[in-house]
């Protein structure tokens, strides 16, 4: 039985992947990756895992700069939510199932999405960066907030977007929902066994609630 919906944050609940794209790819092409579209590589990847992926043999400065840059983008940037998503959370609120956000982004920039859309009234846990040390595709963060709600694991339904995330998942022992705001319905199609465009068509989504 589903008592507990754990939500990825970017591209599940915020609409936020183009902004996303436009910045990594410009840091990948002033870098000289010979990438074509290095942002697709480091979707729900923790972002201190992507600099001792790609930038681990940079200065110092460099590095912190990189990071610096990150920060400053994601404090400014918009968080229009994913068409049908708050309809779908004020209907989890409404019978009592319980709700998380588990994301790789960093505390300070989901302070200010939370209070932007606002969503604070719903969520009692948000798990952030910050709080794990193994980001996805480990499980460590779905697990953590499966924890801190006190459900088990196979109680729990994912709303995801990215191979990372989906994998992460799964590995925690959740059903996975994919949401093919980023990707391809078909490609999402191989890895979970729900695919749904975007949260409009509702009574869609409502009955995954109860599918098995």
């Amino acid at each position: 039985m589903i008592t507990t919906i754990l939500f990825d944050f970017d591209g599940v609940v915020a609409d936020t992947e183009p902004q996303y794209d436009m910045f990594f790819n410009r840091i990948a092409e002033e870098y000289n990756f010979g990438i074509s579209n290095f942002a697709s590589l480091i979707k729900g990847v923790p972002l201190q895992e992507i600099m001792d992926k790609y930038f681990g043999d940079y200065p110092a400065q460099e590095k912190t700069n990189i990071l610096e840059r990150t920060a400053a983008f994601e404090l400014q940037m918009e968080f229009p939510p994913v068409p049908g998503v708050m309809a779908f959370i004020v209907y989890l609120e409404k019978h009592r199932y319980k709700k998380a956000i588990v994301t790789s982004s960093p505390a300070a920039k989901m302070e200010a999405a939370m209070k932007k859309l606002p969503l604070e009234r719903y969520f009692p846990v948000v798990v952030t960066a910050d709080h794990i040390t193994k980001g996805k595709p480990d499980p460590m963060c779905y697990l953590l907030a499966a924890s801190q709600l006190q459900s088990a694991p196979e109680e729990c339904l994912v709303f995801e977007d990215s191979l990372a995330g989906i994998t992460a998942a799964k590995n925690a022992g959740a059903k996975v929902v994919g949401v093919a705001t980023t990707l391809a319905p078909d490609l999402l199609k191989q890895h979970v066994q729900w695919v749904i465009p975007d949260f409009t068509n509702l009574p869609e989504v409502i009955a995954l609630l109860s599918r098995q």
